[in-house]
């Protein structure tokens, strides 16, 4: 067949027909906004790193819903920035701390908004890790002790879900996490609580942005014992496998951007709702050359969602959610 009869270009001369065509598309009911919530009031500020993106405190929650809700964004990611510290995380599961006191509050405002509280404790630890330290004496180091750790992970979780949140998201990565909060869960009277597992979360440098943010910087060593080798694939696969036979609701991939054949991987394995996480970092490095005129932000980030999206997301987490929400609204 000669190229005179088959004409690609026939179903893109015009806006209307690219739209009639399209095959992915993007929509603010399946973007989840990350928001940082801290102590005190009157609380505000900018995180350096990540320009356009706040901690706020509780009494000005309001208006952040507000606005949300205007745009047609209905789900949020909450982290919670605590006051105090100490080895075993015990702000992360007080019933009266920061997430927890968040979630009523932002039901309070508006009950059909959908939170997903991060089920994590490096946040809420003294020295910046996941779990539970403990000196292994036959390696003379201090490492993050697996089985010990759960007991915070589903100790915050029942806390979560307790105070209102409608989707548990772990992403400490430790083995048996999913089966553990999920038990914990169930045993608390809350088996209708959905769990979106981070499942493939790697060792990433695409976190620096958000350590800042959430002031959760290891103080000593690194995550690489328990996150995951960027390097691999079929690890992240098995990881996956085993949050699914867990009893995981939701799996993500994190970061996205750079593992987007990891998202496509899950994609045709899996049949769970898939999550991209569009990290910290991918943010501020779009935001950094926005700054400077380098790029077409509106584009660029359209573009990078949309690839998302096209790999296998179903769900993507990202920072730009109230920007791409506005700028979806002009398309």
């Amino acid at each position: 067949m000669s190229y005179d009869r088959v004409r690609h270009r026939r179903l893109r001369g015009s806006a209307a027909i690219r739209a009639l065509v399209r095959e992915t598309r993007i929509s603010a009911e399946q973007l989840i906004y990350p928001l940082f919530v801290t102590t005190g009031t009157n609380v505000k500020h900018e995180i350096p790193s990540m320009p356009g993106v706040y901690h706020y405190s509780l009494d000005l929650l309001e208006a952040e819903v507000a606005e949300l809700r205007q745009l047609g964004i209905r789900s949020v990611l909450l982290f919670g920035v605590p006051d105090a510290k100490d080895e075993v995380a015990s702000s992360a599961y007080d019933d009266n701390g920061i997430v927890q006191q968040a979630i009523r509050k932002l039901k309070q405002l508006d009950p059909e908004l959908l939170i997903v509280a991060d089920t994590c404790v490096c946040q809420y630890t003294s020295h910046g890790h996941c779990g539970i330290v403990e000196h292994n004496k036959h390696t003379n180091r201090a490492e993050i002790a697996n089985d010990p750790s759960l007991e915070l992970h589903v100790k915050t979780a029942v806390s979560q879900a307790k105070a209102g949140a409608d989707i548990i998201a772990p992403s400490n990565m430790m083995d048996g996490f999913v089966a553990a909060i999920r038990s914990g869960l169930d045993e608390s009277g809350l088996s209708h609580v959905p769990i979106m597992s981070y499942s493939v979360k790697y060792a990433s440098a695409f976190y620096g942005p958000f350590r800042d943010a959430a002031h959760s910087a290891p103080q000593f060593g690194d995550r690489k014992t328990y996150q995951m080798d960027p390097a691999n694939v079929r690890e992240g696969i098995r990881e996956a496998e085993s949050d699914v036979i867990e009893g995981a609701d939701f799996l993500m991939v994190k970061p996205a951007l750079a593992y987007l054949d990891v998202i496509r991987a899950l994609r045709e394995q899996f049949e769970l709702p898939l999550v991209a996480y569009n990290t910290s970092a991918e943010y501020s490095m779009t935001k950094a050359a926005a700054a400077n005129g380098w790029i077409d932000e509106k584009a660029i980030v359209l573009e990078t969602l949309t690839g998302m999206k096209r790999a296998g997301a179903d769900i993507i987490i990202t920072y730009h959610a109230k920007d791409a929400a506005r700028w979806l609204k002009e398309v």
